[in-house]
C-alpha cells in the first residue's frame, strides 16, 4: 500500500503542477467579465488542493481494492485520461485564451470524472465517493466557464486584434 500511495500522490502532485504552471493570471484573465457568483481567485488553489486530494485517495484504494490487472489497468487509464483533460484545460483557457474550446473539453473532463465514479464503484465504494467533489466542481467551473464565455465573447485572433486596437485608441 506505500508505494500505491507514493506514486498516487506524486501523479496529483504532477497534475496540480502542471495546471497551475499553465494557468496565467495576466491582463488578458483580469479583462475578462466574470458572473457575479465567481469565487475569489484565491479560493481556486484551496478548492483544487480538496478536490485532488480526494480523488488521489480514491485512487489509491480503487487501486489497493481491484481484484485483477485488468481492473487495475482501467482504473490507471482513467485517472491518466483525467490528469491530462485537467491540464489541457487550463491549457486551452489560460494559454491559448480560448474559453470557448476549454468549455468544450470540460464535457471530456467530466466524462472521466463520471467514468471514475461509475467503474470504481464496484470495487470501493468509498473511492466512488472520492470522486464526487470532483463531479460537482466540474459542474459549477463548467457553468463559470460557459458563463465567461457567454459574457466575454468572441475569443481568437480577431478578438485579440480587437482588443488592442481598442487600447491603441
Amino acid at each position: 500500500m506505500t508505494w500505491t500511495i507514493v506514486v498516487a500522490v506524486l501523479c496529483t502532485i504532477l497534475v496540480a503542477f502542471a495546471g497551475g504552471a499553465l494557468t496565467k493570471l495576466d491582463d488578458w484573465y483580469f479583462g475578462l467579465r466574470f458572473p457575479s457568483w465567481k469565487p475569489p481567485d484565491w479560493a481556486f488553489g484551496p478548492t483544487w488542493s480538496v478536490i485532488l486530494g480526494s480523488a488521489c485517495y480514491g485512487a489509491v484504494l480503487g487501486w489497493d481494492n481491484a481484484p485483477t490487472p485488468h481492473e487495475r489497468t482501467v482504473i490507471v487509464i482513467l485517472f491518466a485520461a483525467n490528469g491530462v483533460l485537467n491540464a489541457l484545460w487550463s491549457f486551452l483557457h489560460f494559454t491559448c485564451r480560448r474559453p470557448d474550446w476549454a468549455m468544450l473539453e470540460v464535457g471530456l473532463l467530466q466524462s472521466t470524472n463520471v467514468a471514475l465514479c461509475w467503474y470504481l464503484y464496484d470495487i470501493s465504494h468509498v473511492a466512488s465517493y472520492c470522486m464526487v467533489p470532483y463531479v460537482v466542481w466540474v459542474v459549477y467551473a463548467g457553468a463559470l466557464n460557459a458563463a465567461v464565455v457567454l459574457m466575454n465573447w468572441p475569443f481568437g485572433r480577431k478578438a485579440e486584434a480587437a482588443a488592442t486596437a481598442q487600447r491603441a485608441d
